[in-house]
């Protein structure tokens, strides 16, 4: 009896300070793009009135982008992403954005299912208004429908004006699922796509197979699918439904997680519409359409089994790590270099092991594969899809040793870093944050092409 007290007592201590180290990095987020929009709201007013006309600069900007031959490279988000014009002047890729000309920055839902994210990626893209599917909807219990692009950000997006995808995190796995639409013909009044339309994909610290973190945090590793009654995420559950129902257009305007199609608001639901929510009666935790049942094991390996890889699109992927080996021992890499959300993270990935009493998720499970890790994915995760199913890949040390370029095989390398080194703060990644923005961004304009090289925005060719 004592010792379960115990065990008892140190989950819910190892919850409180988890609970409170997440809130405090998230006040930190945003008080960050609070001080940094009053920082510049300041500089407004003190600066000479001058008249501009911003609608018109954004046209002529959307039209450059428009008809510039250069086909554009979109970077798309994570877990707890947010998009170009959330959080005031906060660049999630840290100002990456900056160093091309034709670069894409989507807002889509933080916390939303892959697929429902891979649906607005495509709309934001094309134009119109999102359309989840009939069948998806219905079956998850939300709007068919969703936000409305009046005019899409790359309307003439087709095989041959293809596209440049860079994602992060959960990001990756949107590019492929939107890819695989696009060759499966998936969305309605689109019947000439094909996975053509996509030229490249990076995968940048790439939830490729699922992580064993979410059962760390809470799912259960069982199936996958269904949390632990008391967990990290059952906090960030109520956390979400009750920021939906309250519906403030200040706040959500400024951060967004997503979920406006299951219309949790007050004005629709009322209390007992909040009550049935909470009680995991209905929303998209009761339906499992939401991210994290895509990013466990189990929840990959069924995205997996449905996706590709196409012989004519380019696949590079970035694993990191921060974790070595001491007497057999897997830990943290260092204190200094790693953020403080994520050293007890990564030391607690690389502790992970399966429930002996639970089936493993795939034949051949082992602990000892999945303990390298960047505090939030696990190293072999981030390398290829390699689950169910091994996709055609090699591994590189340096750039210049996959020259040419062939399609349909996923180039990877390993680098020394946390899983948020390469976003939101530019300053903490230092010369490696130049140094990997810089190689996708060149590979992407010298290296990638189907038919001629491109050259380099602002340069001509020598």
């Amino acid at each position: 009896m004592i010792p379960r007290l115990w065990i008892a007592a140190l989950q819910l201590s190892e919850l409180l300070v988890s609970s409170v180290v997440h809130c405090l990095y998230g006040f930190y987020i945003f008080s960050t793009a609070v001080a940094s929009d009053f920082s510049q709201a300041i500089n407004e007013c003190l600066k000479p009135n001058v008249n501009f006309n911003t609608d018109t600069e954004l046209r002529g900007l959307d039209s450059k982008l428009s008809n510039n031959d250069m086909p554009p490279i979109v970077l798309v988000h994570g877990i707890f992403g947010f998009g170009k014009g959330r959080l005031g002047g906060l660049s999630y890729f840290a100002g990456a954005e900056k160093k091309d000309d034709r670069v894409l920055v989507p807002d889509l839902g933080s916390l939303t299912s892959i697929y429902d994210r891979a649906r607005e990626l495509f709309y934001y893209l094309k134009g119109g208004q999102v359309d989840y599917g009939e069948e998806h909807s219905k079956a998850c219990g939300h709007s068919q429908f969703g936000r409305i692009y009046e005019q899409g950000h790359y309307p003439e997006w087709d095989e041959d004006h293809p596209i440049h995808f860079v994602g992060h995190s959960a990001g990756a796995q949107v590019v492929r699922l939107l890819q695989q639409m696009l060759a499966d013909k998936a969305f309605k009044g689109y019947e000439n796509t094909s996975e053509n339309w996509v030229l490249s994909v990076t995968s940048l610290s790439g939830a490729l197979n699922g992580t064993t973190r979410t059962y760390l945090d809470g799912m259960q590793p069982e199936d996958g699918r269904s949390m632990k009654p008391v967990c990290l995420l059952q906090l960030c559950r109520l956390g979400v439904i009750i920021y939906e129902w309250l519906d403030i257009p200040l706040l959500k305007n400024y951060y967004d997680f997503g979920f406006s199609h299951y219309n949790m608001s007050w004005k629709k639901i009322g209390i007992s519409g909040l009550v049935d929510c909470l009680l995991g009666n209905t929303g998209p935790f009761a339906y499992g359409d939401w991210i994290l049942p895509d990013l466990t094991i189990q929840g990959s390996m069924r995205l997996n089994s449905h996706l590709n890889t196409f012989p004519n699109t380019f696949y590079f992927s970035y694993a990191t790590k921060r974790t070595r080996k001491i007497m057999g021992i897997t830990v943290p890499s260092s204190i200094l270099h790693i953020h403080p959300l994520f050293f007890i993270r990564i030391f607690q990935m690389s502790q992970w092991r399966h429930p002996p009493d639970v089936l493993p998720p795939y034949k051949g499970y082992r602990d000892e594969d999945w303990q390298d890790n960047d505090g939030a994915l696990n190293t072999i995760s981030m390398t290829y899809p390699r689950i169910p199913t091994k996709h055609p890949n090699r591994f590189i040390v340096d750039d210049s040793e996959c020259q040419p370029l062939q399609p349909g095989i996923w180039y990877y390398k390993l680098v020394e870093a946390d899983h948020i080194l390469f976003v939101v703060n530019r300053e903490r990644a230092g010369v490696q944050f130049d140094l990997i923005y810089d190689s996708i961004f060149e590979r992407c304009r010298k290296h990638v092409f189907r038919s001629k090289p491109q050259t380099l925005p602002n340069q001509t060719n020598q």
